[in-house]
């Protein structure tokens, strides 16, 4: 076990789940996984291991936010050796085009700030997603003919944002959506070379 996670060693797949609401990972465990185990539960944050199809899963929540985020996903992958994390979230939509309950796959994460941007000084890293998840998921995406778009994300580290001048900026350049963990977990994969990718549901439209 770890600071934030009670799970023992074996506990955790190497392919994780993350939604932000504990509670979405209950729903998603009891719906999706066969013979799903409660693992974790501390502070809430609960997590679950079991199968599907098959292939050893494991949903953690990872709740709101990168600095909340960056906590799950360092333990995840550091003390317990997860290769794959998948986000699976919320968003709200930037672009005319992207409608509510839309699917956005996010190819990159901006971000104005987050818990990796010190180390970064000057550079302007752009953190993006594994190319063999991305392309999956969008291939199945079209398959089952789902509304789904592809491309860049802005992971803010504030909900209630007062910057209509950087929402301009964002739509001008093609953002899709916005949410708040994505760029953290895309760093973090980056750094341990782990595979990640964030699916987000739209949930309402800027």
């Amino acid at each position: 076990m770890t600071i934030h996670i009670g799970a023992a060693q074996g506990d955790i797949a190497e392919t994780v789940l993350m939604p932000g609401d504990p509670y979405r990972a209950k729903w998603a465990a009891e719906t999706f996984l066969q013979d799903a185990r409660l693992v974790n539960e501390v502070r809430g944050m609960l997590g679950y291991t079991g199968t599907w199809k098959g292939h050893r899963v494991t949903i953690q929540g990872s709740g709101m936010g990168m600095p909340s985020l960056s906590i799950y996903a360092n333990e995840l992958i550091r003390d317990y050796g997860a290769k794959t994390l998948i986000r699976i979230g919320s968003c709200g939509g930037m672009q005319d085009k992207v409608k509510v309950r839309d699917v956005i796959l996010a190819m990159t994460a901006s971000t104005v700030n987050s818990p990796s941007s010190g180390i970064f000084r000057e550079l302007n890293f752009a953190p993006c997603a594994d190319w063999g998840l991305l392309q999956a998921a969008a291939q199945a995406a079209s398959k089952r003919g789902s509304a789904t778009h592809v491309g860049g994300i802005y992971s803010s580290d504030v909900f209630y944002d007062e910057r209509p001048d950087l929402n301009e900026q964002m739509v001008r350049h093609g953002i899709l959506g916005v949410e708040m963990e994505a760029a953290e977990l895309y760093t973090l994969a980056a750094r341990h070379g782990c595979r990640a990718l964030a699916v987000l549901t739209v949930s309402d439209h800027l």
